[in-house]
Formats: structure tokens, C-alpha cells, sequence
């Protein structure tokens, strides 16, 4: 068998992040820029559909909508002042009904998706995971950022990566990027330190990539991004003010915008990692290492995007890092 080629690690910085940004056009509207929606949130863990959809509005989405059990309709719908809101219907309190509630979010209008952040862990649940990212009959899925009860969820099912039709992107801290390699049966103790060892790190990043034909943004100091055809990127940060609850939330809202912006999944993996990590290191600057709260990130996202738009060659890498609909796969 022949020698698989190793693609060169992108090592990002501000200029690379730079070349990633999406085109802003000056008669733009809020259709222009993207719509997102988000399934997210639960009555244990409201602030985190809260954070979602707040970072995808800071990063530039045109209109963001979270998708929720219509029982916790009133109460979202009361805090996410720049949102929308979709009800989904019940089998019971908090219970969606999987049929019911697919069936609603795919007649929804909409570019790109998050899921994840805050929901509640049922089988329920895992059914309307598992029908927004299988096969479309219509045509291929919406892109998605895939984040925390969504990875837990796939961790369940026998096989999962050959039933996930969308392309995604993958965004697992430590212990759930492991909880998913241990589903696929790789013994985790074999993948070694990936907290401290950068290229262990890289390494498991990239062969979970190409095993589940995903983009995967392995979290965590210097974190990875590894797309399924082997390419690398690797983030400079080191923050620990950013190991704080709510953060990945900040994180998957950034991503999700880019996407809905047109961005494919690993262009935006790219960037969406780039300008949270340029956002802690703001709030690191006035504050210090410790007292980083999740909400402080968000006004920093577009004072970032601004940064990096004035450099030379801003946007410049956006054509061939489009994930417009028929290039998106």
C-alpha cells in the first residue's frame, strides 16, 4: 500500500485567519449574511442556547433562530432579544417529539445549523439529531457545528459517522473527543496525553478526521483543526482565562456564523476558532488569567473580525474557502 501524503500544517495567524473572512458588501441584508439556526438550550442550561446564539449575531450572522421545545418557548423567547424563536413540539414537558419536531425545522429557512449546546440528554433527543444530519431526500443536509449533548448523542450510536450525511464540524473538549473515540473502539489510553502533548494532539485530530470524514476542532490550548482529507491547522493561543463554563458555547455560535456566511467547514473551523482565541486574549489583557466570564467574549468577536479586516489580504482566501450550497460537500 502506498505511503498516505501528510498535507502541511497550517500554522494560523493573523494573517492567515485574516484571508478567511467572509466578504461584508455594502448594499448587504441580513439574508445576505446568513441564517443560522440553533437547537441548543434546556431549562438546567438556558444560558448556553443564550451564549450560542448571542456569539453567532457577534460574528456576523444575518439572522440567527433557536429552535426550541415549545414548553421553553416563552422562556427563550423572553431573553434572546435579537433572535427568533421556532417552537417544536412535544411528546411531553421538555420531550420533543423527534417526527414532529424534524419535520418543523426542515421547513425552516435556513443555511447552516448549531447543535448541541445545553440540550438535554434523552432518546428523543437523539433521534432528532441523528434525521437533521442524516440523508436529505430534498438534496444534501445543512452544514453544522456539532458541539456537547449532539457529540454525547453520536457517542450512542453503532456506526455513526456512516449515518451523518451533513458535513459537520466537530468541536469536542478533551474528554468527549475521547468518549467518541472510544465508540468507534480505539482504546483511549493509546491516544496518549492530548491536554499537554501538542503532537499527540495533532495526530489524534487529524486521523478522527479523516476516520469520520468531518471537520474536528479538537478544544483546548493550541487547539487543532483537522479536516478529513488530512490538512491541519494549529491555533498559537494558550489562554486559561478561557477554562471558564460557557466559552465552547461562545465557540460553536462563532463557528455556526461563519458557516450560515458561506464559509466551509473547515474555513470556518479556521477562523471561528481564530477570532474566539483573539477575544480571550482582549478580555485576558484587561482582566488577567482569572475571572473570564463566557458573556465577555462576545462583544470582543467583532472588534477582532474588525482587526483582522483592516490587514492587507483580508478576505482574500474567502472564494476558495467558500462552502456556498453546491460546493459545500
Amino acid at each position: 500500500m502506498p505511503n498516505r501524503v501528510v498535507p502541511e500544517t497550517i500554522y494560523l495567524d493573523d494573517s492567515t485567519a485574516a484571508a478567511l473572512l467572509p466578504p461584508r458588501p455594502a448594499r448587504g441584508h441580513k439574508g445576505t449574511f446568513g441564517k443560522l439556526l440553533v437547537l441548543a438550550g434546556s431549562v438546567d442550561y438556558a444560558g448556553a442556547a443564550l451564549l450560542v446564539c448571542t456569539a453567532a449575531g457577534r460574528a456576523g450572522a444575518g439572522l440567527v433562530t433557536l429552535a426550541t421545545p415549545e414548553s421553553l418557548q416563552p422562556l427563550f423567547a423572553a431573553k434572546v432579544v435579537e433572535a427568533t424563536t421556532l417552537s417544536l413540539p412535544e411528546d411531553a414537558v421538555e420531550e420533543v417529539d423527534p417526527e414532529e419536531a424534524l419535520a418543523r425545522i426542515l421547513d425552516h429557512d435556513h443555511d447552516a445549523l448549531v447543535v448541541g449546546p445545553g440540550l438535554k440528554p434523552s432518546l428523543s433527543m437523539t433521534e432528532l439529531i441523528r434525521g437533521l444530519l442524516g440523508p436529505d431526500e430534498d438534496g444534501d443536509p445543512m452544514p453544522a457545528v456539532l458541539d456537547a449533548e449532539a457529540l454525547r448523542s453520536l457517542a450512542t450510536v453503532d456506526g455513526w459517522p456512516a449515518e451523518v450525511a451533513a458535513r459537520c464540524v466537530l468541536t469536542p473538549h478533551v474528554g468527549e473527543f475521547m468518549r467518541l473515540r472510544a465508540a468507534d473502539g480505539v482504546d483511549p489510553e493509546k491516544l496518549g496525553d492530548l491536554v499537554f502533548d501538542d503532537a499527540r494532539r495533532l495526530a489524534a485530530a487529524r486521523d478522527a478526521a479523516r476516520e469520520w470524514g468531518q471537520v474536528v476542532v479538537l478544544k483546548g490550548a493550541r487547539t487543532v483543526i483537522a479536516d478529513r482529507d488530512g490538512s491541519v491547522a494549529v491555533s498559537p493561543f494558550e489562554n486559561a482565562a478561557l477554562a471558564s463554563a460557557g466559552t465552547g458555547d461562545v465557540l460553536a455560535g462563532t463557528i455556526g456564523a461563519l458557516l450560515a456566511q458561506g464559509l466551509g467547514t473547515f474555513a470556518a473551523a479556521q477562523l471561528g476558532v481564530y477570532l474566539h482565541a483573539m477575544a480571550g486574549e482582549a478580555v485576558r489583557d484587561r482582566l488577567g488569567d482569572a475571572g473570564l466570564m463566557a458573556s465577555d467574549l462576545t462583544p470582543e468577536l467583532p472588534l477582532a473580525r474588525k482587526r483582522l479586516a483592516a490587514l492587507p489580504g483580508a478576505g482574500s482566501a474567502a472564494g476558495t474557502a467558500s462552502g456556498a450550497k453546491s460546493i459545500r460537500r
